[in-house]
């Protein structure tokens, strides 16, 4: 029997060996398998597909095409990608997700706090592989009762928008922002990341209630999320557009990033350093440097300027997960 053949499909969700693919805008979704050829291909890579590759393929002689498995036979190429450092693999990487059109790293008004490395690395990642990003501050209502917390939520605010990223402030628990941040994620296929506890769920949630994805509240003891996502899935939304929700990750190593190139994916310290007195400063310990010395005036915030030098000192985040 002839092999029917099927392209262009996009993949919605991985678990182990099995793939969910769907042909977008329709919704629809089949189960795949990589061939043998693919596997092969896994090499520095713990995934060779991803979430939100495109791909081809064949149905198995007989199969149904909505109940039984296809196998991907290729992957077309990327439009982009974010890629970090396998956790537990030291010398594999992991493809988080692809041909995105923005990245969101979502961050708690109040608690879990997430580590201004963490972020930068996250954003530095976007920067490198052409994937634009946003900041979503969620719990803003919890600002409120906890007012503690509003001098870190407004760091965050006035460092993320200096450093020219847009800053959303929403709540999913009241709906406060919620409109246009449905508005914002329209018609595009947005990966919702961040630590544990944020609200990536409960945002995805409030956004579609029909998703019903798992919640669940942090840690009073250590103020820490639990793991409610263990995998990458892409979801649509009622309001328009697809939603890839995540895992909540503890660290975010960098990958192929020269020391000498790591200041260009910082906009505020690139835009700084064309006043370098040195070709080629690495905004350390040079003299002359343009960067440390807006630094000093505070028209680069330090704690970006902190997460620059940690960088280069430790590009693979060993030493500082969250």
């Amino acid at each position: 029997m002839k092999q029917q053949q099927f392209q262009n499909a996009t993949v919605i969700k991985q678990t182990g060996s099995l793939y969910r693919l769907t042909f977008l805008p329709r919704w629809e979704p089949f189960t795949a398998i990589l061939s043998g050829k693919l596997r092969l291909k896994e090499g520095k890579l713990t995934n060779p597909v991803a979430v939100g590759d495109r791909v081809n393929g064949f149905w198995e002689p007989g199969s149904n095409e909505k109940k039984e498995k296809a196998v991907i036979t290729e992957i077309h190429p990327r439009v982009n990608y974010l890629i970090r450092k396998s956790v537990n693999l030291s010398r594999q990487a992991h493809i988080i997700a692809a041909n995105l059109d923005q990245a969101c790293v979502i961050l708690s008004a109040t608690e879990p706090k997430t580590p201004y490395p963490f972020i930068d690395r996250f954003l530095v990642t976007c920067q490198a592989y052409s994937v634009p990003a946003t900041i979503i501050l969620n719990k803003t209502d919890e600002l409120e009762w906890v007012p503690q917390y509003r001098s870190q939520a407004g760091q965050y605010r006035d460092i993320y928008q200096r450093a020219g990223y847009t800053v959303m402030e929403v709540s999913a628990r009241t709906g406060a922002g919620m409109g246009l941040l449905a508005q914002h994620l329209k018609g595009k296929i947005s990966l919702l990341s961040g630590i544990s506890g944020v609200g990536k769920s409960a945002l995805a949630n409030r956004l579609d209630p029909t998703l019903q994805l798992k919640t669940a509240p942090i840690s009073l003891a250590h103020m820490t999320g639990k793991h409610t996502t263990t995998y990458y899935e892409m979801h649509p939304l009622g309001t328009g557009g697809y939603i890839i929700d995540s895992p909540g990750i503890k660290g975010f190593g960098l990958l192929e990033m020269k020391k000498e190139e790591l200041s260009h994916y910082f906009p505020e310290i690139f835009a700084a350093s064309a006043s370098c007195r040195f070709n080629g400063c690495l905004h350390a310990e040079e003299p002359g440097c343009a960067v440390r010395e807006a630094v000093e005036k505070e028209s680069i915030p330090a704690e970006r300027y902190d997460s620059y030098l940690r960088m280069l000192e430790d590009p693979e985040g060993g030493k500082y997960r969250t």
